[in-house]
């Protein structure tokens, strides 16, 4: 029975190509022509996959080349790896696919008219889309100078969030809420980079007015030095941590400073840790939180009385 379907096939095969060679003719080709054009094309395709191919090991050898194998947080080098990685993908995408589209059509068509008429076009358009032109031209200097990295937490164009992707076109930045910003490259004129060389994180603590300030500066001294001598803490440090002193004097409290230099990106964590020891031991030191206070005067019958709210509210309790 296999037999038999086969012999039918075959001899239909030699219909299907005379009447493919009788359509062929109307434009003036033939089946050999044809066959030497299709096997261009393929060629030209299966070229343009290996060099894609080529392209992603390449980029994925640069970010394993840079990875230290510490999942912690992102070195200097292997942000510069993310982005030179993503930037060589996207540029290699188009320039692939831009040659692959022209060879193949210049094996169907005289394409010499069809890019003249293109540039032509492509003039016309630069002029409506100078916007596009200004992002990728800020984009490449973004890029050449270095301003900053995939994985770097950036503030631009009246946005901050870190960055998840750069293009000749376009920077993507995910805020602390899960947003993700698209801000095109002409709109930055000025890059705030909060994860470059080294980070600090700024803790100000405030005390009571009746608590005594050089007191509580001797603790904070003393549990800075506690802080920094732990290993897991110290690791992330850049410096000695800085007790500045008395930084303001509010309405309610006197403020004090502390400076925490870290590596970068780090300053959040480490601020928020010492934050809570430094809250612990004035705790356990006896100091005490600050009450916001007001003065209330009433007037009854020519007489003044001052009432202090928080002293009310305490003898009340």
């Amino acid at each position: 029975m296999m037999w038999t379907e086969l012999t039918a096939l075959a001899g239909i095969f030699p219909d299907i190509l005379g009447s493919l060679e009788d359509f062929l003719r109307l434009f003036g080709g033939d089946l050999e022509t044809a066959r030497r054009k299709l096997l261009r094309v393929g060629t030209i395709w299966v070229l343009g996959a290996a060099a894609w191919y080529l392209v992603r090991i390449i980029a994925s050898r640069i970010v394993h080349h840079a990875d230290d194998g510490d999942d912690t947080g992102l070195t200097y080098g292997e942000k510069r790896a993310q982005t030179v990685s993503g930037l060589l993908r996207g540029v290699g995408r188009i320039i692939i696919a831009v040659f692959v589209v022209i060879l193949t059509l210049d094996t169907f068509l005289d394409i010499g008219p069809l890019l003249a008429g293109a540039g032509i076009i492509g003039l016309a358009i630069s002029f409506g889309a100078q916007s596009l032109v200004k992002d990728v031209i800020a984009g490449f200097f973004i890029l050449f100078e270095h301003q900053f990295d995939v994985g770097d937490v950036i503030e631009v164009a009246g946005k901050s969030g870190g960055v998840e992707r750069m293009t000749l076109r376009v920077v993507m930045l995910r805020d602390i809420s899960g947003t993700l910003h698209i801000i095109p490259n002409g709109q930055i004129t000025t890059v705030s980079n909060q994860t470059r060389g080294w980070s600090r994180a700024v803790v100000d603590i405030d005390i009571d007015y009746t608590d005594d300030v050089e007191r509580a500066l001797e603790v904070l001294r003393d549990e800075v030095q506690l802080f920094s001598g732990e290993k897991r803490w110290s690791a992330r440090l850049d410096g000695p941590p800085e007790v500045v002193g008395l930084q303001r004097l509010g309405h309610d409290a006197a403020t004090l400073r502390v400076l925490l230099r870290t590596h970068p990106g780090r300053h959040w964590e480490v601020g928020r840790e010492f934050l809570l020891r430094a809250k612990h031991r004035l705790d356990r030191e006896g100091f005490s939180a600050p009450v916001a206070t007001r003065a209330v005067v009433v007037r009854q019958d020519g007489d003044t009385q001052e009432i202090d709210i928080r002293d009310a509210a305490a003898g009340g309790a």
